[in-house]
């Protein structure tokens, strides 16, 4: 797997694997609460990508999540705060190199200096 991004983890964690889904809001988590039930995605296995650190909309997806990545805010961003309340692997600001791809499998890895994404 190569470096995809990286940017501020909120707590050290081993890393985690998961498919991308990218979440610009409600629908999105309304599609993925769906795939959910009807079993086409399994819990721990979906890593969120979002760009508002503030994404309420979120909340009711984060027990069945393997992580989040946001590309904004900081650790004590309220997706930080909540994810690390959770246990939930996160990264906070990160920056990719190239236009990350829904559907893809990525790896959050929080267990150096940085959290790095890679795929």
């Amino acid at each position: 797997m190569r470096e995809l991004g990286r940017g501020q983890k909120v707590f050290d964690h081993e890393p985690v694997r998961g498919v991308l889904r990218i979440m610009e809001g409600r629908d999105d988590v309304i599609g993925l609460l769906d795939a959910l039930d009807d079993g086409d995605v399994q819990p721990g296995e979906v890593v969120v990508l979002v760009r508002d650190a503030g994404a309420t909309f979120l909340a009711p997806l984060y027990l069945d999540l393997a992580a989040i990545i946001c590309t904004g805010g900081t650790m004590r961003s309220h997706i930080g705060i909540v994810s690390r309340e959770h246990g939930l692997p996160c990264v906070m600001g990160c920056v990719f190199e190239s236009d990350p791809v829904d559907g893809a499998e990525v790896e959050l890895d929080c267990s150096g200096d940085e959290g790095v994404v890679r795929g």
